[in-house]
């Protein structure tokens, strides 16, 4: 499975999981809706579970995404400060272009 980080993200990320909320725990991308063709994601803590995939990102933040979902291959984390700050998790590869 693969994931996508853009550098902004990384920074806010790399924060988020320095915090002692995070201490032992990875990054999550989760699936919060699904509608036919495209699905809606957004960002937990969480530990690994047997249907897992920790997948190594560039940036060096591993990923946990759950192999049964389809979706999750190929998520795209970018962090925007513009128009409005916060976090825009695609997936490129299944047409899918819907913000968390």
């Amino acid at each position: 499975m693969k994931c996508k980080i853009n550098r902004n993200a990384a920074k806010v990320l790399n924060q988020m999981l320095s915090s002692e909320d995070a201490q032992g725990k990875t990054l999550r991308v989760v699936i919060t809706h699904m509608h036919g063709d495209h699905a809606h994601y957004d960002l937990a803590l969480d530990t690994p579970t047997e249907h897992d995939e920790v997948v190594k990102t560039d940036k060096d933040i591993d990923v946990l995404l759950d192999t049964r979902e389809e979706f999750l291959d190929g998520v795209w984390i970018q962090y925007y400060y513009v128009p409005e700050e916060g976090f825009v998790i695609t997936n490129p590869s299944k047409g899918n272009h819907h913000h968390h």
